[in-house]
């Protein structure tokens, strides 16, 4: 049997336009609008469900459908996000649509010409999402402080996590005088956060992206082991990573494509960028004031 990723690369490889063929039943439309390699038992539980009671589960509130299902609405929240949707009340319009032998009603999460506009169409839907999350902000002002304040700050990504955390680190050493990225796991993390404790920090930024490490989660909780506390950034999908946080953010990721893109927690590193230099503004501006008197004095960048 192919791998996930595999069958992802077959699923995604770029064509001229799309193929005609008859269409789909609705057991079939259904099975691969749910076809996602990271739902959880939970989720699948949900996508059987509907599978198995369309008809009905497709007019249920989502309170209903949640007693139904035998789980939480969080839960049935959670799996429209999971699935490529902005929220319950999309993912039902779609289900309806497929209940009622249409498909007019489809959503952003519906391929619109090839398939990298509909890996576009996904990550708006994720940014849409996050959108939301952020319409109260004090979440995310709440954890810039802490990071802020914590000297030094740790950031930790390990494997496909190290973009992000060295985007992170890279900025927020702009506005922040001590901040140490650990990019590996084991005992080297072990060490650079026993350090980091010892020299005075409180507080550690992690990014866990699918497919989540052992190492990030063994490593989340040797921060937690040495007093640390634990900001982390993942999907939505959540999972062992998240229950070890003391705050944890969850973003939605593209998994349209062969490998995952980031769009939503690029985003998200940005907004708690804007919250750690929003909390010591005087540091800020005298910090970025003196990097740029030395990119201008060492020539780091071309002239406009």
């Amino acid at each position: 049997m192919p791998s996930s990723q595999r069958a992802r690369a077959e699923a995604s490889a770029i064509t001229s336009g799309r193929a005609t063929e008859a269409e789909p039943s609705a057991t079939s439309q259904l099975r691969t609008l749910f076809d996602r390699p990271r739902l959880s038992p939970g989720q699948r539980r949900i996508a059987q469900y509907l599978i198995e009671h369309l008809t009905e589960a497709a007019f249920l509130s989502i309170t209903d459908l949640a007693d139904r299902a035998g789980v939480s609405q969080p839960s049935v929240t959670r799996f429209a996000s999971a699935v490529g949707f902005t929220g319950y009340p999309a993912l039902r319009e779609r289900l309806q649509a497929v209940a009622l032998g249409g498909r007019s009603a489809a959503g952003p999460e519906e391929h619109r010409g090839n398939e990298l506009q509909a890996a576009v169409d996904a990550e708006m839907a994720n940014l849409e999402e996050l959108r939301r999350d952020l319409a109260d902000p004090d979440r995310v002002i709440g954890a810039g402080r802490a990071l802020a304040g914590s000297t030094p700050l740790t950031v930790l990504g390990l494997r496909i996590s190290v973009s992000l955390a060295e985007y992170f680190a890279y900025a927020a050493r702009r506005v922040h005088p001590d901040v140490r990225l650990v990019t590996r796991g084991g005992s080297v993390a072990y060490d650079a956060l026993l350090q980091s404790r010892e020299a005075g920090g409180t507080w550690v930024l992690a990014f866990s992206m699918p497919r989540h490490a052992h190492e990030t989660l063994e490593a989340v909780r040797m921060a937690r082991g040495a007093g640390l506390k634990v900001v982390l950034v993942t999907d939505l999908a959540l999972g062992p990573v998240a229950d070890e946080a003391d705050v944890a953010f969850a973003t939605g990721t593209g998994s349209r494509l062969v490998f995952d893109s980031y769009a939503a927690p690029g985003v998200m590193c940005a907004a708690l960028l804007q919250a750690m230099a929003d909390a010591d503004p005087e540091r800020t501006r005298a910090r970025l004031e003196d990097y740029e008197r030395a990119a201008e004095r060492h020539q780091f960048f071309l002239r406009d």
